[in-house]
């Protein structure tokens, strides 16, 4: 029997990735996004296309009434924003700071929240992207600090996720994909796309119990807070 995984921001980049490669391994693909109209055009046929907007919590729960308490083996949050592209330390305006933030942060807890039953059910996975860029020990800079935040906010959303849901039988999993060639990594970054998520889905796939609110990289290297 096929396993199931859903992935939320799976119109591009990274998530696209992970919807190509699990729908290629046989797994049945629940690919979330704004538009799935416009990314039918671009998914596997056999992918199951569903429109999800993880700052509207209509939406979340709509998606959670049409799983119907359905097991998921893996559930990918990955839709996210990267917000104003400061060079130094700056304040973004209210309007930046809470797209992202609604984007980054309590989109990840709505769709943990309603969907980790599912997920405990199947024994399975939640892996919830993040960037070494929300790690605070490893912080060297101070551009981009809204995405910055936002990251460091939904490693504790992993943490407590893994605290609540952990005991009864999933594994709660924050990932680093590296610096990636998308449109948030743009054009210079050092990793492509798919050689991140072959990684990713490694991670994944080796992750058990002990592994529990770890904070991991594409290459399975453990990242300080």
């Amino acid at each position: 029997m096929s396993k199931t995984v859903l992935i939320a921001g799976a119109s591009r980049g990274i998530g696209l990735e992970f919807a190509v490669q699990y729908a290629a391994e046989g797994w049945r693909v629940i690919a979330c996004c704004r538009s799935p109209e416009q990314a039918r055009g671009w998914l596997p046929a056999d992918v199951d296309v569903q429109a999800l907007d993880v700052t509207d919590p209509e939406s979340v729960a709509a998606l959670g009434w049409h799983l119907d308490d359905e097991p998921l083996d893996l559930l990918i949050c990955n839709a996210g924003v990267f917000g104003p592209d400061t060079g130094s330390f700056a304040a973004p305006g209210d309007a930046a700071f809470d797209e992202v933030m609604h984007t980054n942060v309590l989109g990840p807890m709505r769709l943990i929240q309603v969907l980790a039953p599912s997920v405990a059910q199947a024994k399975g996975v939640i892996a919830v992207l993040s960037s070494k860029m929300g790690s605070i020990y490893e912080t060297s800079g101070a551009d981009a600090l809204a995405y910055r935040c936002s990251k460091a906010a939904s490693n504790m959303v992993v943490k407590a996720a893994a605290n609540e849901y952990g005991p009864q039988g999933a594994t709660v999993i924050a990932l680093h994909p590296g610096w990636v060639r998308t449109e948030m990594g743009g054009p210079n970054a050092l990793v492509g796309v798919s050689e991140s998520v072959e990684g990713l889905r490694q991670v994944i796939a080796d992750a058990g119990v002990d592994d529990n609110g770890c904070f991991l990289d594409y290459t399975g290297r453990n990242l300080s807070w």
